[in-house]
């Protein structure tokens, strides 16, 4: 972790803000590099500043029992961070680490309050976006509860093609413990089914390497479930 005085970003929904809003914002922040797998904040501990994704990949997971955890979503460039925590309570709910050397934007919490109270353009972007995350961790859990094992793999998949990489073909960055934990599987389970869509001429898949051959037989398995 290293901190660093660079200025030279844009704050999500800016285009919201004045321009004393925003200098105000910039005066009150810090960028901060992370090394992949490093961790940003912890489950159970204080909350204290409002965070930004600047760069990289940030895994956002929920730690249980004996070690293992349920991985929520995967945070991206201008995604805000640990919101529903910070204006559900004075604790972090779930954890967050890098998925690749990251950089996030730690800003003032008082300062960020501040704007809130006063704009309320920013202030209806910033609740949709709480709104947003909470419905799609919903979805998430609904989906590892409700769908078969081949319906959870297709929704990782879509979630990668879609929502992360917009692009039939990608790598997965996670390893295939982790990609269990998404689906929220076995490892073992993981990599049968993921053989199985290979096998089935579905996807090819060379190591960490994903080609989706046919996106409407991944699509039909994500909702039959």
């Amino acid at each position: 972790m290293v901190v660093i005085s660079d200025k030279g970003y844009v704050i999500p929904f800016s285009s919201c803000l004045g321009e004393e809003e925003v200098e105000e914002i910039l005066q009150h922040s810090n960028v901060v590099k992370y090394d992949k797998k490093e961790v940003i904040f912890r489950q159970n501990t204080r909350t204290s500043h409002i965070m930004f994704v600047k760069s990289g990949l940030i895994k956002i997971f929920k730690e249980g029992r004996n070690n293992k955890y349920i991985i929520l979503r995967i945070a991206m460039p201008d995604d805000f961070l640990g919101l529903m925590s910070i204006y559900g309570g004075d604790m972090h709910q779930y954890s967050a680490s890098a998925i690749h050397p990251s950089e996030i934007c730690f800003i003032d919490i008082d300062v960020f309050n501040k704007v809130l109270k006063t704009n309320g353009e920013f202030t209806l972007k910033i609740i949709s976006l709480i709104s947003n995350d909470g419905l799609f961790i919903f979805e998430r859990l609904m989906s590892q509860s409700h769908k078969q094992l081949p319906g959870r793999i297709a929704d990782v998949i879509l979630y990668f093609s879609e929502i992360l990489y917009k692009s039939d073909e990608f790598e997965f960055p996670f390893t295939r413990k982790e990609l269990a934990e998404l689906a929220g599987t076995t490892k073992e389970s993981f990599i049968r089914t993921l053989a199985e869509f290979k096998h089935d001429k579905i996807i090819n898949l060379e190591g960490a390497r994903v080609t989706i051959n046919s996106i409407n037989i991944i699509k039909t398995l994500s909702q039959l479930g």
